[in-house]
């Protein structure tokens, strides 16, 4: 990591722990330079404008204020790769849109010289297709903003053995194993909670009714809770 890649670092550390400190040690061995080496860093940062404080005593270190400063917007060349890698690896996520877009802003944000690093670090990467053609890019959209409103969804839905059927449905969350994603949904047509794999979703329409609200326990999966990963902010 270059230094002023470790600068934002070390700025983004400190936002995520304010109020409470991180010692010239801790950083230290994080960022795997020395001590010395963070308390430059630190008064660069403070010469700089950054309001960060050293706080005495034992358990004392350095915090930054975090009422007077914003995120960093800047992303490396290895974290701009990351997303562009994280969208061309599992297009059957029903984030694919959400990623693209994220995707387009971190690079309208980045500088010329992160986007040509982070260009030449995706020329080393391959991927191999599996020749998944996957469901229409609108689906899983529909599917996603159906489940934040608690509307009602119409599927056209194809089953193992071909068969479509029409079935209006309650969506609950979005379910992942290792090869596939599913809808996880209340269904209507067979009163019960059901999975939907998302690439024999032929067509969904958000029908504007209002849904019950039900949790993902009233669906009744059967799937022990020790298998079950919750994906959260903190990463």
């Amino acid at each position: 990591m270059n230094r002023t890649d470790r600068l934002y670092a070390v700025v983004e550390d400190l936002r995520a722990s304010a109020p409470r400190p991180r010692s010239a040690r801790q950083l230290a061995a994080r960022y795997e330079v020395s001590p010395r080496t963070i308390e430059r860093d630190i008064l660069a940062l403070q010469e700089s404008g950054v309001p960060v404080y050293a706080e005495p005593g034992r358990t004392g270190g350095y915090v930054i204020d975090k009422s007077m400063t914003l995120p960093p917007v800047n992303f490396t060349a290895a974290e701009m790769a990351a997303i562009a890698v994280a969208l061309a690896r599992d297009e059957r996520t029903p984030f694919q849109a959400a990623t693209r877009s994220a995707l387009r802003k971190v690079l309208a944000a980045a500088s010329a010289t992160q986007t040509a690093e982070a260009a030449q670090l995706l020329d080393r990467v391959r991927l191999v297709s599996t020749g998944w053609a996957g469901p229409p890019p609108s689906v899983p959209l529909v599917i996603q903003e159906a489940i934040t409103a608690r509307h009602v969804l119409r599927l056209d839905y194809q089953d193992r053995s071909d068969r479509v059927t029409v079935r209006e449905v309650e969506p609950v969350a979005f379910v992942a194993t290792r090869n596939q994603w599913y809808l996880m949904a209340w269904c209507r047509l067979r009163d019960g909670g059901r999975a939907f794999r998302l690439d024999r979703i032929l067509a969904a329409v958000d029908t504007g009714a209002p849904a019950p609200p039900r949790s993902y326990r009233d669906l009744d999966v059967d799937i022990p809770d020790a298998k079950i990963r919750r994906p959260d902010l903190n990463g």
